[in-house]
């Protein structure tokens, strides 16, 4: 057993066309581990400073610039309260369920390739302990063709072989299950705060809009003018 079968490509010769399976599932994990975190990293939002910049506006019933400050904001907590701020007419009742069917779209896009890892991290192990059989029963035949004679080195070498499909198995298995594991925290603490945001948003707008009537962010623009223009001719007068 030489020391080539440490190295990369004397694992891949060595180890039989299901090492490349094995190089397959780990790209294709690989890839997906590296989509969920930049995902989750977009949507790493401050929920308690975005409800209270949106409650500001919703309490001085500016829904426009409420609805424009949502839309800026990345991640599905954000989208869950535009998508009730263009709904604010509604009812109590149909606002959470506006929330419901929101947050309902938004579990799809969490969720998406988390178990796509979790299939990598088990599949991975076993094609391993396939091609550690497939290596093993090659090596018997060999001994078998050789009359049932065969020194430490050779049987040494095919068992070395048969295991290395073993080790890259679980090479590639356990990091992606650890992995899913992490993104699957992930994904169930973001969709509880898309449930918390969604009933604090429809309690805030059905609140703010028993008050009084709904004021336009132009009007709003247009009373702020009128307020400024009044407290320069008073500094004037």
């Amino acid at each position: 057993m030489s020391g080539g079968f440490l190295e990369p490509s004397g694992l891949i010769e060595q180890g039989g066309p299901l090492v490349w399976v094995l190089l397959v599932l780990a790209f294709v994990g690989a890839v997906c581990v590296v989509e969920r975190l930049f995902f989750f990293h977009r949507a790493r939002i401050n929920v308690g400073d975005l409800l209270v910049g949106l409650s500001n506006h919703v309490r001085r019933k500016a829904f426009a610039e409420a609805q424009h400050e949502a839309a800026r904001a990345p991640g599905p907590v954000a989208r869950i309260a535009h998508s009730l701020l263009l709904r604010h007419h509604l009812v109590r009742s149909d606002l959470r369920d506006v929330a419901q069917e929101a947050g309902q779209l938004e579990v799809p896009r969490i969720e998406k390739n988390i178990r796509l890892i979790l299939g990598v991290a088990l599949l991975a192990p076993l094609v391993g302990m396939l091609g550690t059989l497939l290596g093993m029963v090659d090596t018997f035949q060999r001994v078998s063709e050789q009359g049932g004679y065969a020194g430490p080195a050779e049987l040494a070498g095919g068992v070395f072989q048969a295991l290395i499909t073993s080790v890259m198995g679980l090479t590639v298995a356990v990091p992606m299950y650890l992995f899913y594991l992490y993104f699957l925290g992930r994904a169930k603490r973001l969709v509880h705060r898309i449930e918390r945001a969604g009933i604090e948003m429809v309690n805030l707008i059905s609140d703010a809009r028993e008050e009084t009537a709904i004021v336009s962010f132009r009007e709003e623009v247009e009373a702020r003018k009128r307020t400024a223009r009044k407290a320069k001719g008073e500094d004037a007068s």
